[in-house]
C-alpha cells in the first residue's frame, strides 16, 4: 500500500493532519518501544471527538486492537481498528503536559509533553487546548493491578510494528510521537504516520 502523504515526527514532536471518511492513517513505530498519542475531531463540527468513556463502554475492555471501533463522545464510528501487530493500546492515561512533569516526575523545568504538541498542531483546525480530550495511548503498554494501581511498562512494539486505521468520518486528527520517559522506556524515540487512499482501505477488509 502505497501512502497518499507521509511524515515522520522526530522525537517528543507532533502534528496535526486532516483525514476523510475512508482513508487509512498507518501509525507506524520505526525503531521500537515508543508510545504515539492520537486524538481525533469531526471535521463538521468540532465539538465532536473521539471518547475514551464511550469507546471502552462499547467495546468492554480497556485494549483495544484488531476489529474494534473508537466512537466519538456521540456514539457515532470514528475510527474502525484494521490491522494491529502490536496488540495492546489504550486510553487509561491523559497526555503528557507540564502538570505530567510536576507532579508526577517533581519536574519544574521546561519539558516538552504531547499536550503541548497537540495544542500546536490542532490550533491552525480552531482546536483550543481545552477542547483536547483523553487519547489513544498508541503502543502504550499499562497493567491494571489487582487493586487498580497502574504500571506502566515499556511499549511491547518492535521496528516496524503499527497499527492502521479506517476513517469513518471526515475529522481533524492529531499525533505525537510521546514525551513521557515513563511511557517510553526511558527513551524518546521517532513515530512515522501515513495516510492510505480508500482504494487501500478497500483492499485491506
Amino acid at each position: 500500500m502505497t501512502p497518499i502523504q507521509q511524515w515522520h515526527l522526530e522525537p517528543q514532536t507532533g502534528m496535526g493532519l486532516e483525514v476523510a471518511k475512508g482513508q487509512l492513517l498507518r501509525i507506524i513505530d520505526p525503531t521500537g518501544e515508543q508510545v504515539s498519542d492520537l486524538t481525533s475531531f469531526s471535521a463538521e463540527d468540532r465539538a465532536e471527538w473521539l471518547s475514551s468513556g464511550r469507546t471502552i463502554d462499547y467495546a468492554n475492555t480497556i485494549y483495544v486492537t484488531t476489529g474494534h471501533v473508537l466512537y466519538s463522545n456521540r456514539s457515532r464510528p470514528m475510527w474502525t481498528i484494521v490491522e494491529d501487530t502490536v496488540g495492546r493500546h489504550d486510553f487509561l492515561l491523559t497526555p503528557c503536559s507540564p502538570g505530567t512533569f510536576e507532579i508526577i516526575y517533581g519536574n519544574t523545568d521546561p519539558h516538552p509533553s504531547c499536550f503541548q504538541n497537540l495544542v500546536g498542531g490542532l490550533s491552525r483546525f480552531g482546536i483550543s487546548p481545552d477542547a483536547i480530550p483523553t487519547t489513544l495511548n498508541v503502543f502504550m503498554n499499562v497493567v491494571v493491578g489487582v487493586t487498580g494501581e497502574l504500571q506502566i511498562l515499556p511499549p511491547r512494539s518492535k521496528a516496524g510494528d503499527y497499527l492502521l486505521l479506517r476513517a469513518e468520518m471526515d475529522m481533524v486528527v492529531g499525533v505525537t510521537a510521546c514525551s513521557a520517559e515513563l511511557s517510553n522506556n526511558g527513551s524518546f524515540k521517532p513515530i512515522d504516520v501515513e495516510l492510505l487512499s480508500p482504494e487501500a482501505a478497500a483492499s485491506s477488509r
